[in-house]
């Protein structure tokens, strides 16, 4: 079995390669969401995985990886949002190759929680189901809501930041559990 760190490499590697491609689709239009669009963007995602899995079938022939796929990608984009702010118009001011070195700079920083995470907690989300997972991101979602409604500000809890790099570890747990440990 491989380790933690090259496993998530690997599932890293698959979300910034989707990443990367539909950015030379789509260009970076997602830049115009305010940070509470794209919130609702992942929600919609891990809401859509959850019903997937309560109900046990899909009428749209995607299972639950890609939408795992997009809470990272959509995670990294609240990230980018969070640091940049969000387009006022149509036209972004930062480049595709921006995009990317930024994508890959909060990659990293997601990774190096999760190590420090994971080794004080002894890869736990090993044993986790994959539905608690997505039942996490939800509460991490919900939380992230109510800090958006309170305009950013916290008593004594984490803010947005935090919660959007712990969404995208426990996707990536899901992810690795998905992709990796099933082949």
């Amino acid at each position: 079995m491989k380790n933690t760190s090259e496993q998530f490499d690997l599932v890293a590697a698959q979300c910034a390669d989707i990443f990367t491609k539909k950015a030379r689709d789509y260009g970076t239009a997602w830049r115009i969401l305010r940070p509470s669009a794209v919130t609702d963007q992942i929600f919609i995602k891990a809401h859509r995985i959850r019903s997937i899995q309560i109900k046990g079938e899909a009428k749209i022939n995607e299972g639950i990886i890609p939408e795992f796929i997009g809470i990272v990608n959509y995670s990294i984009m609240a990230l980018i949002q969070l640091e940049k702010g969000f387009e006022e118009s149509e036209q972004s001011t930062l480049q595709l190759e921006e995009i990317e070195k930024l994508y890959h700079k909060y990659m990293h920083e997601a990774k190096m929680l999760m190590m420090d995470k994971n080794h004080d907690y002894g890869e736990a989300w090993r044993q986790m189901r994959i539905s608690s997972l997505d039942d996490i991101i939800l509460m991490k979602l919900m939380r992230v809501k109510q800090i958006e409604d309170n305009d950013g500000k916290t008593v004594i809890s984490e803010g947005l930041d935090a919660n959007y790099f712990d969404i995208i570890n426990y996707a990536m747990f899901a992810l690795i559990r998905l992709i990796i440990e099933n082949e």
